[in-house]
Formats: C-alpha cells, sequence, structure tokens
C-alpha cells in the first residue's frame, strides 16, 4: 500500500471515530456551555504526558497527549504513532488550534479545553463558571456535572495516575493515564 494512501486510509479512520465521540458539541445532547477559565485558575503550573484511550459504542482508539499549563497559557498536542495530529492552545483571550489535514471538523479545541478544565482545575474556579441550574460535585472519587439532576459528565479518579471521564450526552469516555502522576494531585498554590 502506498505511503499516500496509508495516511489518507488512517486520517479517515481517525476522523470517522473522533466524530463519533469526541468534540461534537451540537445537537439536542450538546452541552449548554463550555468552559472557558483563564490557565491561571489552575493556580499552579502543570506538564503532563498523558496516554488516552477514548471508548465509544463503535469500539475504542489511543492517543498520547502532551498538556502543558502555566499562568499565561494551556498547550496540548495530541500525537499518534509519533506523529503530532493535532494542538491547542489557550490564553485566556484567544483559543488557537492546528491539525493535520483531514483532522474532523466536529472535533473542536472548545470541547477539548472544556473537558480538560472540567478534569483538573479547582472545583471553585469551575463552580462559578456554571450557568444557573448546574452544579459540580467533587469528591476524593471524582467529579459528577449536572444540569439539574441530570449527570452530564462523570469524572472518576481510578487512582493516582488514571482519570476517567465519561461524556454521557455525547456517549464517549476517556481513560487518560498520567505518567507525571505526582504533579496531577499537587495541591493548588495561592498567587
Amino acid at each position: 500500500m502506498s505511503r499516500c494512501v496509508w495516511l489518507s486510509a488512517l486520517l479517515l479512520g481517525v476522523a470517522a471515530w473522533l466524530s463519533a465521540c469526541a468534540g461534537l458539541r451540537a445537537g439536542p445532547g450538546a452541552p449548554a456551555f463550555l468552559l472557558r477559565l483563564p490557565p491561571a485558575a489552575l493556580g499552579r503550573e502543570l506538564m503532563l504526558s498523558q496516554h488516552m484511550e477514548i471508548r465509544t459504542a463503535a469500539g475504542a482508539r489511543a492517543f498520547d497527549v502532551a498538556l502543558e499549563v502555566d499562568a499565561e497559557a494551556v498547550r496540548l498536542a495530541v500525537m499518534q504513532w509519533g506523529q503530532v495530529m493535532a494542538r491547542m492552545s489557550w490564553d485566556g483571550r484567544e483559543l488557537t488550534q492546528s491539525t493535520v489535514p483531514g483532522w474532523p471538523r466536529q472535533v473542536s479545541a472548545e470541547g477539548v479545553l472544556s473537558d480538560l478544565q472540567l478534569v483538573w482545575w479547582p472545583a471553585d474556579a469551575v463552580r462559578a463558571a456554571l450557568p444557573p441550574g448546574w452544579t459540580l460535585d467533587d469528591n476524593a472519587q471524582g467529579r459528577i456535572l449536572r444540569e439539574g439532576t441530570q449527570a452530564v459528565t462523570t469524572v472518576r479518579r481510578l487512582d493516582q495516575a488514571r482519570v476517567e471521564l465519561t461524556q454521557h450526552r455525547q456517549g464517549y469516555t476517556v481513560l487518560v493515564s498520567s505518567q507525571d502522576a505526582a504533579q496531577v494531585h499537587t495541591e493548588p498554590t495561592t498567587p
């Protein structure tokens, strides 16, 4: 199989899978809002190498992710087979995304940022950004984001290095394994 045909098949497979499982923010199952918290609201610097497995009814796929957060920006790179597939940057004002040709339009930087912030940002910062009627339950086992009484997103802390995020309305689950687990569970510092 030629390299061009192989690459096209790979990108189409990734596009089909991602459009079915992540970043889909339109339609009746979509959340009414997306988090856009400032990077500094995290309260600390964070640099993680993560492995993500995304599961849908159609199957599962895995990616490696590099995440870096400081007071000025959130930066994320999604890699597969050693190749950067997508980059995202958020400075608190502007969200940019660059992707390889064939990356699905449905996979939005906004959705990725919102999921990241729901998992890693302090619960009080997330709660302050919620619209009326939405709540966030947070404890040592994880978080539940609700609209009214309905669970929209569940975050489970499986152990020191693994977190599972389930977007109930969109129908996907992401298992995140952090190689740098010691940084994940440190308490935020006060500026």
